[in-house]
């Protein structure tokens, strides 16, 4: 990941994404559960921030939660996502955002079935894969 952060302004994000990634990525929504490309999906590979392509997590993490969106047990590296309170919708929960370019990727749980303990419920929208040649 690169040090500098990524910072455009909301025309900017809207000229950038399609009107579902900007929703997600920018308004902070999701998407309807087992709808994404990537919920059941197991390739060798990295999957990374759909707006500005920083590396989040690597396809050995990934794990079926159920859950009805891509799940994985940690991040790429320490600063690649960036975590932050939401008492949204009547819940706490814990968000999930690109370190790089603060776009939402979806949530962070401590029920993750793996030695982390964690899983992170990430939303197709907001990622993309790349395959491991």
């Amino acid at each position: 990941m690169s040090d500098q952060k990524v910072e455009k302004s909301e025309a900017e994000w809207k000229a950038q994404l399609t009107d579902e990634e900007y929703r997600i990525l920018r308004e902070k929504g999701t998407e309807r559960p087992f709808s994404g490309e990537y919920n059941l999906h197991f390739a060798d590979g990295v999957y990374s921030c759909r707006a500005c392509g920083t590396p989040l997590f690597k396809s050995e993490t990934k794990f079926d939660s159920g859950c009805g969106w891509p799940s994985f047990d940690d991040q790429i590296s320490k600063d690649a996502i960036s975590h932050h309170l939401d008492k949204s919708h009547g819940m706490i929960r814990t968000e999930i955002c690109c370190g790089t370019c603060g776009g939402h990727l979806g949530h962070v749980f401590n029920d993750g079935p793996t030695a982390t303990g964690l899983r992170y419920c990430v939303n197709s929208v907001s990622i993309n894969f790349s395959e491991t040649k």
